[in-house]
């Protein structure tokens, strides 16, 4: 089976990962939720942006870009050490673009890392994200690591959060019916099948994830009329 295909397997019972009792530490058995809200167009290009997104820039720019990414995905961790620097300084800084970033669990851990962000003050959630991608190998299960609760603990600790608070916050029902209604919201709309995916202006891309490829398809963008 190929990775996408992993992927899209996993997304198919996202909610069952997330609800699985015990799994992890992780969250408890809940119901699916529906999906968000969305004025929905015949050609795709739809994208609503919700209060509980995370967003970066002016909600006045001309271009939008929505990126889903999980928390344990090497890839957008790289992105995130390479490209995104260079996308905030030059087009989310600079008024170009508003920036959307939401959670697209591929595994049960990414929805306790969503957890843990939402605890934090809502200005270091950011920060906190960052943190998580640079420290992959000491949580995240790509890197074999074997204690996952462990390393988020320790990934907690640094972020100011003890133990205990660690668990309470991955064990918040209302998070896990969150993360379950953006994934399933984003797997219906854009089908989702990879992370990173950016929807630019409501039009899904997973081949803008190297800096060159971004840039030419923000400029593009910005020189529509």
């Amino acid at each position: 089976m190929s990775r996408n295909q992993q992927i899209i397997a996993v997304v198919a019972v996202v909610i069952v990962l997330l609800a699985a009792a015990g799994y992890y530490l992780f969250f408890p058995a809940g119901s699916p939720t529906d999906a968000i809200p969305a004025n929905a167009s015949a050609n795709g290009a739809s994208f609503t942006i919700t209060a509980d997104d995370h967003t970066m820039g002016s909600s006045k720019a001309k271009v939008t870009v929505i990126e889903y990414a999980a928390p344990t995905c090497p890839h957008c961790a790289h992105f995130n050490e390479t490209v995104f620097p260079l996308m905030k300084a030059q087009y989310i800084d600079t008024g170009k673009v508003y920036y959307v970033f939401r959670v697209f669990p591929l595994h049960p851990s990414d929805g306790a890392v969503e957890a843990m962000a939402l605890c934090l003050p809502k200005d270091t959630y950011f920060q906190f994200i960052d943190q998580m991608f640079r420290n992959q190998p000491q949580w995240d299960w790509e890197y074999q690591v074997t204690d996952i609760h462990g390393g988020l603990v320790k990934m907690g600790r640094i972020a100011g959060m003890s133990p205990e608070q660690v668990d309470k916050c991955i064990a918040d029902k209302a998070v896990e019916e969150r993360v379950n209604k953006v994934a399933q919201d984003g797997q219906t709309r854009y089908n989702i099948s990879a992370t990173p995916t950016f929807v630019l202006n409501g039009y899904p891309r997973t081949d803008v994830a190297s800096w060159p490829d971004m840039q030419k398809a923000l400029d593009a963008l910005l020189a529509k009329k």
